[in-house]
């Protein structure tokens, strides 16, 4: 399956949630959870809270960052349910494909009245 193909599961299966949970006003972790049940359902594996080791000059730090979801070890998701957006939930995402040398990060803003606006695409290396 390829990059594309990923994100455009990512995509239906968030819409699919967001409507059927109701729309924003729910806490992340509950969007988060569902959206690993419904890739789950249609066959791609998710994997919550991935714990992504973080190196300082070849040394690793204690205190791992920790990705929302990652799919088919390949797509990188972060969940969001907020009504200010932030162009740094970006370049977070930014952050852990270059740490996991992966190419494709969605961060999907639940909290926006239609998901689909809350959906934005973030490429490493393409």
């Amino acid at each position: 399956m390829t990059d594309n193909e990923i994100s455009r599961h990512i995509v239906d299966c968030a819409i699919e949630v967001h409507r059927t949970l109701g729309g924003p006003g729910l806490l992340e972790s509950v969007y988060e959870e569902a959206l690993a049940w419904e890739l789950r359902q249609r066959g791609l594996n998710a994997q919550s809270q991935i714990q992504v080791p973080v190196s300082y000059k070849g040394n690793k730090l204690a205190a791992p960052l920790r990705l929302d979801l990652l799919v088919n070890g390949r797509g990188v998701v972060e969940v969001k349910s907020t009504i200010d957006y932030n162009p740094i939930f970006e370049a977070q995402a930014l952050t852990y494909l270059r740490l996991l040398d992966l190419k494709l990060a969605l961060v999907v803003n639940f909290g926006e009245q239609y998901v689909r606006n809350g959906i934005h695409r973030v490429v490493h290396g393409l």
